[in-house]
């Protein structure tokens, strides 16, 4: 394997590696969001789902860059 193909093959492992991870973080941060929202910490919940929102965001550009890596 080439020098180049070793770093596509090393960058999709991280990238993929990083999307499980913030998919971790956004079952936690919704739970935590949905938790805050049932115990009247509204101004807590939006923020926290705020959070959500940029870690999906997050992955969808992580997904980008895995498939620029693939192409």
């Amino acid at each position: 394997m080439d020098n180049n193909n070793q770093k596509r093959e090393q960058g999709l492992a991280e990238i993929s590696s990083a999307g499980f991870q913030i998919d971790d973080l956004v079952s936690r941060i919704v739970a935590v969001a949905k938790e805050m929202e049932t115990s009247n910490f509204e101004s807590c919940a939006h923020e926290l789902f705020e959070v959500e929102r940029a870690l999906i965001s997050a992955n969808r550009r992580l997904r980008r860059a895995a498939a620029d890596l693939r192409t």
